[in-house]
């Protein structure tokens, strides 16, 4: 047996016209008055929190103080931290003192006598000798980061040849500046 071929409709279907535009949306009508929607939560307890600074100063502290005892030392008790040391990051490394050096004061004359006045006593300076020029002596440093410890006052009619200054300075240094005064204009300059 065959099966007929379907049949064809008999009628075509209907065409739809299009619509002006704005003639297929909605009828409008009121919008009712309703509160503004106030949410809960997130930035605005935060915000609330600022106002009120008594409460936020007070949690603050509580934070604080949890966040001490809870880094604070560790009792000996807990057999897992008893034998290793805390470790604390190291900002700079740790300086070895030098043995102690033999200290001598010195009385030196430096050549310009306005530079003295500048200086104070406790104050830090480099010693720095000056050779003749026309020699072709050149400046070096006698002495480095020296403490002043006293400025005598001037005697009248010695301003021509410097002023004296006393400094604090190692056993050796101390011998470098008496030879280096014979043969040279010694100066200073603050560290």
């Amino acid at each position: 047996m065959s099966v007929p071929p379907p049949s064809s409709p008999a009628f075509p279907p209907p065409l739809r016209v299009p619509r002006p535009l704005g003639t297929d949306a909605p009828a409008t009508c009121e919008v009712p008055h309703f509160d503004p929607v106030r949410v809960r939560g997130g930035s605005y307890r935060l915000g609330r929190l600022l106002r009120h600074r008594r409460r936020a100063l007070a949690a603050g502290l509580a934070v604080t103080a949890a966040a001490l005892v809870a880094a604070g030392p560790r009792a000996a008790t807990d057999p897992l931290r008893a034998d290793r040391p805390r470790k604390h990051p190291v900002t700079q490394p740790v300086r070895r003192h030098a043995p102690p050096v033999d200290m001598v004061t010195a009385p030196v004359r430096i050549a310009d006598a306005a530079t003295v006045r500048l200086l104070r006593p406790g104050d830090r300076v480099d010693v720095i000798a000056a050779g003749d020029p026309s020699t072709g002596g050149d400046a070096r440093v006698i002495a480095r980061g020296v403490r002043v410890t006293e400025l005598p006052e001037p005697v009248e009619g010695t301003s021509e040849s410097g002023a004296l200054v006393v400094l604090s300075v190692p056993r050796a240094a101390a011998a470098r500046l008496v030879g280096a005064s014979a043969t040279a204009r010694l100066a200073v300059t603050l560290c």
